[in-house]
């Protein structure tokens, strides 16, 4: 299990960060999961490819911070968790919006 003590308060903001400014870029490249999977019938051609460019930029910010910190680790630990998880949460949404039979909200 990992030493809770090693993280010092400085980490700890770098890393809520970091994690905060993935989920922020994502959003706003992406509209919502929950938008996606409603409307995934129209925009699954095009929503991986948001999110990902999503991701590229966030690695981008991530990157910085990591950089610009004397402890690179929690940048990148923080953001590497939020990718992940957003990224999860998109190839959700876009699976469960294609199979199921409910009407999206666009016309």
């Amino acid at each position: 299990m990992a030493d809770a003590s090693l993280i010092g308060a400085d980490n700890a903001i770098t890393f809520m960060v970091s994690a905060g400014l993935v989920y922020e870029i994502i959003a706003a490249a992406c509209s919502s999961p929950q938008t996606a999977e409603i409307n995934a019938d129209r925009r699954a051609g095009t929503l991986m490819k948001w999110v990902k460019i999503g991701l590229a930029q966030a690695a981008l910010f991530v990157a910085l911070a990591a950089w610009l910190d004397s402890e690179h680790w929690p940048a990148i630990l923080g953001g590497a968790l939020a990718a992940g998880l957003m990224w999860w949460s998109y190839v959700y949404a876009k699976r469960s919006g294609l199979r199921s039979g409910a009407p999206g909200t666009e016309a």
